[in-house]
């Protein structure tokens, strides 16, 4: 075999064990949870309720309810890949300051939840959590709040439900599009088991829409975001540019504190 001809192998023989490993363990990619005990007891600075949903197979999903005194509304907030209710309880606490409940689940083989994920167990596990808000309040005082992996499924809750507000925090298109950026050279669509289509989904949804992105983003790019607000069919739509900002820091930035109290009010 030639010197060329080795050479060629190898680049081959690498490119498809990448393409091996991106397909079966793209989970472990994806997916980054914080596993705690049953007993584990969350601490919070605001009055909290946990609570467990029973989904479809019998799987005890974990949630966090905090309530504060006269609402101006519900956040039902979708959390990002990393971590478990422990890290984002905390986040949560930042809307229960400016008056609005919050409630907060946890995703399968996140935190006290079992179970394995699949892209349909997330849409249906998120609609029983929806379905616990719209109980308990007017279906129009429910936001649905996305942060980066949870814009995917916060988009797809907002176009099969009728809530009063959408906002996406980092969203990406849809997870091809977001996934392209980091390994353009492989067939990501063919690869990919979690889709994720927001640019479709975002089509149906009917109440006004709200996107955050930063212009720094490393994780999900910020044309990735721009693709999505483009995608958008409503009028009732706005897309805040924060220069600078990046995945994990838009709330430290003054366009974004300025503008939150007004677009969670949007109605």
């Amino acid at each position: 075999m030639s010197k060329l001809k080795k050479i060629l192998f190898w680049i081959v023989s690498v490119y498809l064990l990448i393409i091996v490993l991106l397909y079966f363990f793209q989970h472990k990619i994806i997916f980054q949870p914080e596993k705690l005990s049953l007993n584990y007891q969350y601490r919070f600075d605001h009055d909290f309720e946990e609570f467990f949903i029973t989904a479809e197979d019998n799987l005890k999903l974990n949630g966090l309810h905090f309530k504060t005194k006269n609402p101006k509304g519900v956040i039902l907030y979708f959390h990002g890949n990393r971590g478990s209710l422990k890290r984002w309880g905390k986040v949560a606490t930042f809307f229960v300051e400016k008056q609005y409940d919050v409630v907060i689940m946890d995703y399968r083989g996140y935190g006290k939840n079992h179970g394995t994920i699949t892209e349909q167990l997330l849409y249906s596990d998120a609609q029983l959590f929806y379905n616990y808000a719209k109980n308990q309040y007017s279906e129009d005082k429910i936001i649905i709040y996305g942060r980066s992996l949870g814009t995917g499924i916060a988009t797809k809750i907002a176009a099969q439900n009728q809530p009063g507000n959408l906002v996406l925090e980092t969203p990406f298109s849809s997870m091809e599009d977001a996934t392209s950026y980091w390994v353009p050279i492989f067939p990501v669509n063919a690869l990919l088991k979690f889709k994720f289509p927001s640019d479709q989904f975002i089509k149906s949804v009917t109440c006004n829409i709200t996107i955050y992105h930063g212009t720094k983003d490393r994780v999900v790019p910020f044309s990735s975001g721009e693709k999505l607000f483009k995608s958008i069919i409503s009028s009732q739509k706005n897309m805040i540019v924060i220069e600078g900002g990046a995945h994990n820091n838009l709330n430290e930035f003054e366009l974004y504190q300025s503008t939150i109290n007004s677009v969670l009010s949007t109605f």
